[in-house]
């Protein structure tokens, strides 16, 4: 097991988490940069929303045909700068290219004008953009999580600032050149290389006018406390513990099929990642033995390399973090069916790891567990399982398994959260709005919902000149 360094670096830097190798270092930009920056996204604004909703739909779908050109490029660097099975890189580049296609495809659509019914005149409801919109997004997914954010924006006709993670600048940087060689003007999309706590800032400047974040629930009070104070629209796309409801053991190959998927994708680092295994106790024993075996199957090694199977986390805090949470669970009585701790070499590897016993006083019950660990909950029945499956503070998404449709879905209709699936992992995809409730944040992305959350939807109302005036006014 290799530690961190501890030479001082930038804190913007390549860290190769497969060996904790610095790759390569950028030097934070000044406060000063950064206002320019603002400033300049304010006046790109002024022309790019004039320019028509088609004109920048076509940008959008130049920007989709490149990322499909470059998605090899930019699989690598991902894969490079946190560590994801070069496998799982190269599914989030084809996600990310079919989110712009539909961005350019639909945009006009979603944004056109909304009719409403009124006597005497017309009415409509019209989708102007707001301005200058702030972005924070995190590491995990580098390519997607900037599309899905600043794709339906850019449609809309708003400007961005965008704030990469701190680990992860080449692939923001990338994304910079992409949206710049597909034709958006100067000003239009600007990465800033800042780190996190000069977000907050930059969200109060008076250009800016909302805010969006996908990362932690701290970041996220954080910058919803900092757009409130500037009476601006913030979206948080925060943290998640999803329920893995198992009502039944019928089909329990492909459940545990969907179980791998669902926990291991990203190496589990995903907020939608099936954190929490909620199984009824007919078909408990199979699935945990199952699970496990499959867990323990994972081979580490290099990410690039297409046959390893276990890759590290993003980086050597995350994997101390993780290993800390499963030791707080195993010293107050939970069980390891297989794993339990990190892997003996370089890098920021744990072991695949299967948790049972777990309760309410350990970290684990409560805590998202952000990598390779899965807790597995036994229950007696649907209401159980609800309950438990409600028992959190987060609220993102969900999967329900079962081969009764009619009481998979009464299951799901029950489930406090902003995203359920029945009989597929949660995922993601870009007519369907990604978003949760509680501490997982509010609002929505992707879908028609997404693409007016920036949105001024302004009233417009047209009468007859001649129409008598009336004392019936708000």
């Amino acid at each position: 097991m290799s530690t961190s360094s501890a030479v001082r670096h930038s804190p913007i830097a390549t860290v190769n988490p497969y060996n904790n190798q610095i790759v390569r270092e950028f030097p934070p930009m000044s406060p000063e940069a950064v206002d320019d920056a603002a400033q300049r996204a304010h006046r790109a604004f002024q022309s790019w929303r004039r320019a028509g909703v088609d004109e920048r739909a076509a940008v959008l779908a130049r920007a989709a045909r490149l990322l499909r050109e470059r998605g090899e490029e930019l699989a690598q660097l991902a894969t490079l700068e946190m560590g994801k099975l070069i496998r799982h890189s190269r599914a989030e580049m084809d996600l990310s290219a079919r989110i712009l296609q539909y961005c350019a495809d639909e945009g006009p659509r979603l944004l056109a004008d909304e009719p409403l019914e009124l006597d005497g005149g017309s009415a409509a409801v019209v989708n102007d953009p707001l301005g200058v919109i702030a972005g924070a997004q995190p590491w995990n997914f580098p390519v997607y999580q900037v599309v899905r954010f600043a794709g339906p924006n850019l449609v809309l006709g708003n400007t961005i600032l965008l704030k990469h993670a701190s680990n992860t600048p080449q692939t923001a940087l990338a994304m910079e050149r992409l949206f710049a060689d597909a034709g958006i003007p100067q000003g239009v999309y600007t990465n800033l290389l800042i780190t996190g706590s000069e977000f907050d800032r930059v969200v109060e400047l008076d250009v800016v006018r909302g805010a969006s974040l996908t990362g932690s629930e701290r970041g996220g009070a954080s910058v919803g406390a900092a757009a409130g104070r500037s009476t601006k629209k913030s979206v948080l796309e925060l943290g998640g513990s999803d329920p893995f409801i198992v009502l039944d053991g019928d089909n329990l190959g492909h459940t545990v099929d969907a179980a791998m998927a669902g926990r291991m994708h990203n190496m589990g680092q995903s907020c939608v990642s099936a954190k929490r295994m909620i199984v009824l106790s007919g078909a408990y024993e199979g699935f945990v033995t199952a699970l496990a075996q499959r867990m323990r199957a994972l081979r580490p090694g290099d990410p690039a390399d297409e046959a390893t199977t276990l890759a590290p986390m993003s980086s050597e805090r995350a994997a101390e973090k993780l290993s800390d949470q499963v030791r707080d669970a195993l010293d107050k009585g939970a069980v390891a069916v297989t794993g339990g701790g990190r892997i003996d070499r370089p890098g920021a590897f744990m072991q695949p790891t299967v948790l049972v016993g777990v309760t309410p006083a350990m970290r684990a019950y409560r805590e998202e567990l952000f990598g390779p660990v899965a807790v597995v909950h036994e229950v007696d029945s649907d209401d159980d399982a609800v309950a438990l499956a409600n028992d959190s503070p987060y609220g993102l998404g969900g999967a329900v398994f079962g081969t009764d449709l009619e009481r998979a879905r009464s299951v799901a209709d029950r489930i406090d959260t902003g995203m359920v699936w029945i009989n597929h992992p949660t995922s993601s995809e870009p007519q369907l709005p990604f978003g949760g409730i509680k501490l997982s944040g509010y609002g929505r992305e992707l879908s028609s919902i997404g693409f007016k959350e920036f949105a001024n939807r302004k009233l417009v109302v047209t009468m007859p000149a001649d129409t008598p005036i009336t004392d019936a006014l708000g």
